[in-house]
């Protein structure tokens, strides 16, 4: 499989939802694959909260794959010995493009806590730009899960001629109070922790000490991200043999779990980013400035394919299944198509369980 990771630089500005402007700003994208003389086989990747441009593959040193390496790939569901992927990392986020700790034009210091607030839009605008720069006009589809799914969601809507198929898995139409409630113990806890020092932390202390705020936060992700029924098969209620039952701070399996993968968080993932991150998906709401959200769904043109999974505990089935019931009340039934995984991983399903929905997206894609 090709594999090419490349920075594009713009001097345009970006204006923003919000009414302020990025005057510059990159993006870092993988591609897999060969575009096709007609440029029209073309599969869009939108990344989640914690995820990157790296969607497939392996580095030469990389022990572990891109984070979708089970779907995307040669000879896999998406094919990229026939379909040219594109996956950029979002603007915002910590794996190269800019984000919160880049350089302001106008003042040449890092925008810190001065870096305007995005939404889930001004990350597809952003994207367009990408394409456009590219000579891509038009994308064989658009897939995304969670985060990636808002995304794929506003393509749709505001790029309704974009995609012939537009994917949206493990998502929703806007943010409810749950998942914003999840975003907020992580919120307080970077905010409170005094290593944080109001976004003006030395970058040097985050690598050698972690930022346990960052951490605490991650484990109440951890935690919605997963299902009860998971844990209870994954961990019981073993106790670690190393600890002691009667010991203050002896811990179950469960809790090892949780430390192990939240304190090794901060080592790869910027506090600000995050913090900036969780306030672009409470924010979203694809019926924003309408009066209903129907509106917003009237202008979808593409096929829209709605995936949720079973026992998703961040964004229910229900959350995907009103946008099937507002695209059939519009008159739409014939341009979406909704399928339930019986899923067992929760939220992160849409990672771990593709062999559930691989070959659902690959008849959609072949027309079978």
């Amino acid at each position: 499989m090709k594999i090419e990771t490349k920075v594009a630089k713009f001097d345009e500005p970006l204006y923003l939802e919000s009414g302020r402007i990025l005057e510059e700003f990159e993006l870092v994208y993988e591609t897999y694959g060969q575009l096709n003389a007609d440029k029209s086989n073309v599969i869009v990747i939108c990344h989640a909260l914690a995820g990157s441009h790296h969607v497939a593959g392996r580095y030469a040193d990389e022990a572990k794959p891109g984070w979708w390496d089970k779907f995307i790939g040669d000879g896999k569901a998406i094919d990229t010995r026939k379909y040219f992927v594109i996956c950029s990392n979002n603007i915002g986020s910590t794996f190269g493009s800019t984000n919160a700790l880049s350089i302001d034009p106008s003042t040449q210091e890092e925008y810190r806590l001065k870096f305007p607030i995005l939404t889930v839009s001004d990350i597809v605008k952003a994207q367009m730009r990408l394409y456009d720069s590219l000579g891509i006009t038009n994308a064989k589809a658009v897939i995304g899960g969670s985060m990636g799914g808002m995304q794929a969601i506003c393509y749709s809507i505001e790029f309704p001629d974009f995609a012939e198929h537009v994917f949206a898995m493990a998502t929703t139409a806007y943010t409810r109070p749950w998942a914003i409630a999840i975003n907020k113990i992580a919120i307080e806890s970077i905010r409170h922790d005094p290593i944080f020092k109001d976004g003006h932390y030395a970058k040097d202390d985050l690598f050698a000490r972690g930022l346990p705020g960052l951490a605490i936060g991650r484990m109440a992700g951890l935690i919605a991200y997963l299902s009860p029924t998971l844990f209870n098969q994954k961990f019981g209620r073993e106790y670690s043999r190393t600890d002691g039952l009667y010991e203050l701070f002896g811990r179950f399996e469960v809790e090892r779990y949780l430390e192990y993968n939240a304190y090794s968080f901060p080592k790869i993932f910027d506090p600000l980013s995050y913090l900036y991150i969780c306030k672009t998906m409470n924010i979203f709401d694809a019926g924003r400035n309408k009066d209903k959200l129907e509106d917003s769904f009237d202008k979808v043109t593409c096929k829209l394919h709605l995936i949720s999974f079973k026992d998703d505990m961040l964004f229910f089935p229900e959350e995907m299944e009103e946008i099937r019931d507002i695209m059939i009340k519009l008159g739409r039934g014939d341009q979406v198509t909704y399928k339930m995984v019986d899923s067992q991983s929760g939220h992160d399903s849409f990672l771990v369980e593709v062999d559930k929905f691989d070959d659902y997206v690959v008849d959609i894609l072949e027309n079978k």
